[in-house]
């Protein structure tokens, strides 16, 4: 046996995958793990339905019984959304939860596997992992950053979250030989703010520019990922020094109760919901469909190539 006799892949993604058309790999972590039932339903209905408008087939991933789902029917979106013993799986437990059959859902870098099992380039998320703050001292770091520097996928986000630490994510992804591309900017984005303070290595002037980039990288054979920083439309961005208050809030209460490793992010991102009063999460919700956007727009400019 090998990775193909776990893959279970909606018909409809198999057959543009065959032919050729564009398609673009989603995570499943934000709906189990990112909004309530029901609007995590509604939100994944709608960021399918925003890389159709756009002539690209969506795989939300996850893992479902033992096998690897690229593309999820109604039902199997209802249990990823309202299930509540579904886990978030990273690279260190894909493994475990195939064999055990139990329920997941894919983080950035899972989903970026599954996307490589299935042969597909372009994966859209809202943010991506990285160096925790402080972590320098923990060690603290996402397997996303990992999976980027080892896997061929394009990855489309906002940014890294604004929870970590910046700088040091884009130090280690320097060190991992990943390009950082900006889409129409010069600036890494911050997640709910289209401005970190950090520059991308490369301002793409727009998504066709992206796809000539990742199909050069992907003739060469080039073995890593590529990442692409959309900002957060303007008129749902947040100020950056109003978010960085309400971050130390957040990161000041885990640390009193002890929280750590995977479930960190999960908290700092509920507890930043919680101190905004819930705007945090109508932003996160308009960027990761802009993100789901720009990725179809690549993966429709790549096929043409």
């Amino acid at each position: 046996m090998n990775y193909r006799d776990y893959l279970d892949i909606k018909p409809e993604v198999a057959e543009a995958l065959a032919a050729g058309k564009p398609v673009v790999a989603l995570e499943s972590t934000i709906l189990s793990h990112g909004m309530p039932y029901p609007q995590n339903l509604e939100f994944a209905a709608k960021v399918e339905e925003v890389v159709r408008s756009e002539g690209a087939v969506p795989a939300t991933m996850a893992l479902i019984g033992g096998r690897i789902k690229v593309g999820l029917d109604e039902a199997a979106l209802e249990v990823m959304c309202k299930a509540e013993n579904v886990g978030k799986v990273s690279r260190r437990d894909f493994a475990v939860y195939l064999a055990e059959k139990k329920t997941g859902a894919t983080t950035v870098a899972t989903t970026m596997m599954c996307a490589n099992f299935a042969g597909i380039k372009v994966f859209a998320t809202g943010g991506i992992g990285g160096v925790h703050r402080h972590g320098e001292v923990t060690m603290d770091v996402s397997a996303d950053l990992q999976e980027l520097g080892n896997t061929p996928v394009c990855v489309v986000c906002a940014g890294c979250k604004q929870i970590l630490d910046i700088g040091r994510t884009l130090e280690y992804l320097e060190t991992m030989g990943v390009p950082v591309l900006g889409n129409r900017t010069g600036d890494f984005p911050a997640f709910y703010c289209p401005k970190s303070g950090y520059k991308v290595d490369y301002a793409a002037k727009d998504e066709a520019d992206i796809a000539r980039i990742l199909k050069t990288s992907s003739d060469l054979g080039l073995k890593g990922g590529m990442l692409v920083g959309n900002p957060v439309p303007e008129e749902y961005a947040m100020d950056f020094d109003y978010m960085e208050g309400i971050i130390q809030q957040a990161l000041a209460e885990a640390e009193e109760k002890g929280v750590r490793g995977k479930e960190i992010t999960p908290f700092l991102l509920a507890k930043v919901v919680e101190l905004t009063g819930g705007d945090s999460l109508a932003t996160n919700i308009q960027l990761a469909l802009n993100n789901a956007r720009c990725a179809a727009k690549i993966a429709a400019e790549l096929a043409k190539l």
